[in-house]
């Protein structure tokens, strides 16, 4: 078969949660499937590495898609032509995006529509494109695989949808996130902590991962306390982050805050080990890769008590409300003041982080591939 691929989320040294499922699962699927071409649909010059055997071809289509019209652009017309060009049997699109333009058989991965629930977290316009086009997406799709159990019955809810058409395919974690030696550790925490013990936060800085929430109990976690924790945060901002600033400067302790930007997976890997607990809070998730990559370097974690938080953490995490400022602190008081909180959380990560891998999640996904096709 000839399998058409959107590998627009493919970014050399900028993967982030979409873009690492892209990677991993197609990588796989192209080494095992070595009798079918995959045709890599890229908007804009690609990296090798992403190339990932002789079945794979490249092709670039323009416009670099990055904007509501320049979405519609790449989804309408240069898609639907390249699927032509390539005599198309199927199209795989892991970004929820897909083009009404054409009849080709299409699996679309829709990871969550978060959107749905909170447009209030995203500008204007691509919040008024995702409302519009989502649905329609979603029923176009000969067939729709998403990455929790949660975000299945969303879909199938919210967009009035028969659950018989969506298949679960989990997330996995990246093979460099192992626990860390300790000597490694104090390498770790004098480069970016000052030699302190740090909570740790992964992810953008979007408004619906609830930053200021854990900003502010963190505050409050040091108050009461009387401790020498730092904050860490990792990700690059999203839109408009003016009200982290803003709180920022009201915070008495947010000198132990340090936002450390992007970091690369390498290094992430050794921050994420050396960390005393993941402080991962968000309003609304429809996986959160974070929950694994920190079992997978057992450390302890907080995490949101709602949507698919609670299906992948199980009993691997300190279950708080994302509201409220107070149950995020004392969760961290837990894990700073009672050891068997601690200890318990990091034995039922062992067994939770089984259920999940990147292999698996490959498997999945050609299985649903597979159901598209008959």
């Amino acid at each position: 078969m000839n399998i058409a691929v959107n590998t627009r989320l493919l970014l050399e040294d900028r993967l982030e949660g979409i873009g690492w499922f892209t990677y991993e699962t197609l990588k796989r699927m192209t080494e095992q499937h070595p009798e079918h071409t995959f045709h890599f649909f890229f908007d804009r010059p690609y990296s090798d590495k992403f190339i990932f055997g002789k079945n794979v071809v490249p092709h670039v289509l323009y416009p670099q898609s990055r904007h509501p019209i320049l979405w519609y652009l790449f989804f309408e017309w240069s898609v639907p032509f390249m699927l032509k060009k390539v005599k198309a049997d199927a199209f795989i699109t892991t970004d929820g995006y897909l083009s009404k333009s054409t009849k080709v058989k299409t699996l679309n991965v829709i990871h969550d529509i978060n959107f749905e629930h909170r447009p209030q977290d995203l500008p204007k316009g691509v919040a008024k494109y995702y409302k519009k086009n989502m649905p329609k997406f979603a029923h176009q799709a000969t067939r729709i695989a998403t990455v929790s159990e949660f975000s299945k019955a969303d879909i199938a809810k919210t967009y009035q949808i028969s659950p018989d058409k969506i298949d679960v395919v989990y997330n996995g974690c990246n093979a460099l996130f192992v626990p860390v030696k300790e000597a490694e550790q104090v390498k770790i925490r004098y480069k970016y902590s000052s030699g302190r013990p740090f909570f740790l936060y992964i992810g953008s800085m979007h408004p619906r991962k609830n930053i200021l929430n854990l900003m502010r109990a963190f505050d409050v976690f040091k108050k009461t306390s009387n401790c020498d924790m730092k904050l860490l945060l990792v990700g690059k901002a999203m839109w408009n982050n003016k009200d982290i600033q803003s709180l920022y400067h009201t915070l008495i302790y947010r000198h132990d805050i340090h936002f450390l930007g992007h970091i690369k997976t390498p290094e992430l890997a050794k921050i994420l080990g050396s960390a005393y607990a993941l402080t991962f809070v968000p309003y609304f998730e429809g996986f959160g890769i974070p929950l694994l990559e920190a079992m997978n370097c057992e450390v302890p974690i907080i995490t949101s008590n709602t949507t698919s938080l609670p299906e992948v953490a199980g009993k691997a995490a300190v279950l708080v409300n994302p509201e409220s400022v107070d149950a995020i602190a004392n969760a961290m008081l837990q894990l700073y003041k009672v050891p068997h909180v601690k200890e318990g959380v990091l034995a039922a990560g062992l067994i939770q982080r089984q259920k999940f891998s990147w292999d698996k999640t490959a498997s999945l996904l050609w299985e649903s591939f597979e159901k598209m096709m008959k």
